[in-house]
């Protein structure tokens, strides 16, 4: 199953949703590569997984790939957000704020640098 096969076969409003996060994944990461891991589309960087996302029937999921990334953002940043160690669950109608993503793959990058 390739990326856009799994964002194809998203139901109505997810579908909407995670392309609208997919678009903005891309822009803050413009020299990933899209790939499916563990089942659901990620961006990579040289190989490793830096954010991913996946639909569900009540909600959608960003996994930042690391049990220690969303620990680390501003709880301003995650008010209003169910979150647990590693997925953020945002609305099925409502992409998570830019600030958020790209703090969440600004920590997901430092990792993979350090």
């Amino acid at each position: 199953m390739t990326v856009d096969d799994y964002l194809d076969s998203a139901p109505e409003p997810q579908r909407s949703t995670l392309r609208q996060l997919r678009a903005m994944l891309s822009s803050i990461l413009p020299d990933a590569e899209e790939a499916m891991s563990y089942g659901v589309p990620a961006f990579k960087i040289r190989g490793k997984a830096v954010a991913g996302y996946a639909y569900a029937t009540h909600h959608c999921s960003y996994f930042p790939h690391s049990g220690s990334v969303i620990e680390q953002v501003g709880p301003e940043l995650l008010e209003g957000y169910d979150w647990a160690k590693g997925t953020l669950r945002f609305p099925v109608d409502e992409a998570p704020d830019e600030a958020l993503v790209r703090r969440l793959v600004e920590i997901r990058l430092a990792m993979l640098e350090g």
